[in-house]
């Protein structure tokens, strides 16, 4: 799984510095150069390793340019596309992955915390990768997927009319929830989880039944419905992920 790990970092690390820095081609040239740096970095230097290290580097900047263009409503699919595509194709070849080590191995092996050194170089590397893709990366598929379902319009975003705007702290809770998921599953504890889930359900309930015109409580209870869902999801399937 090394190489959906670095495919994940360098995802991540582009849509973090989209979210401070959004110039362009600079987010998916750092996000590509970081991914190909910590491979090299994790010993991923045998020949099938360095081919890989290319094609991801070129995924990643595929990713950042695809989502440019989703979110001003051109084919807001494709990114979605780009990412399922490499991710799973990166499960069915990754018997093929070279072994995870160098510098990034004894680090890990000699780290104190007994949670990175109990999953292992190569684990600890996917876990890295996932926790990065919880930050903006979430957000951002969070906010595709609104767009391809049509429950918001990219043109209205920012406006006053942005869904976004009245369930004010989606884009701080979105992380912190994924984040929590991921450590509480990663813990064991996934019935705690899902209480967790039911809170922001039922902390959220107020502020969508308040007095907005029928249509427009319809419009915000469907906004928030599938932009949970799905955050939620992508913190439950890098569980999956993770497990051995």
């Amino acid at each position: 799984m090394s190489w959906i790990a670095v495919l994940l970092i360098g995802i991540g690390v582009t849509d973090l510095v989209q979210s401070v820095r959004p110039v362009r081609t600079l987010p998916e040239c750092v996000g590509a150069l970081t991914a190909v740096l910590l491979g090299l970095v994790a010993g991923l230097t045998a020949i099938g390793d360095l081919v890989a290290l290319v094609v991801i580097a070129a995924v990643v900047v595929l990713w950042g340019q695809t989502v440019t263009r989703g979110f001003a409503g051109r084919r807001p699919a494709l990114p979605l596309v780009v990412a399922g595509v490499a991710v799973g194709f990166g499960v069915v070849v990754s018997s093929l992955a070279g072994p995870v080590s160098g510098l990034w191995g004894a680090w890990v092996q000699g780290v104190s915390l007994p949670v990175l050194s109990d999953l292992g170089p190569e684990r600890a590397l996917l876990l890295l990768g996932l926790v990065l893709v919880q930050l903006s990366t979430g957000n951002v598929v969070v906010r595709l997927v609104l767009t391809v379902t049509r429950t918001v319009n990219p043109a209205r975003h920012g406006g006053p009319r942005d869904p976004e705007l009245e369930l004010k702290g989606g884009r701080l809770l979105g992380p912190m929830e994924r984040l929590v998921i991921l450590g509480l599953g990663l813990a064991g504890h996934l019935t705690a989880a899902s209480i967790v889930i039911a809170a922001k359900g039922l902390l959220r309930f107020p502020e969508l039944s308040s007095d907005r015109g029928q249509q427009r409580i319809h419009l915000l209870t469907e906004y928030f419905l599938v932009g949970s869902f799905v955050s939620w999801l992508l913190a439950l399937s890098s569980l999956v992920l993770l497990v051995p």
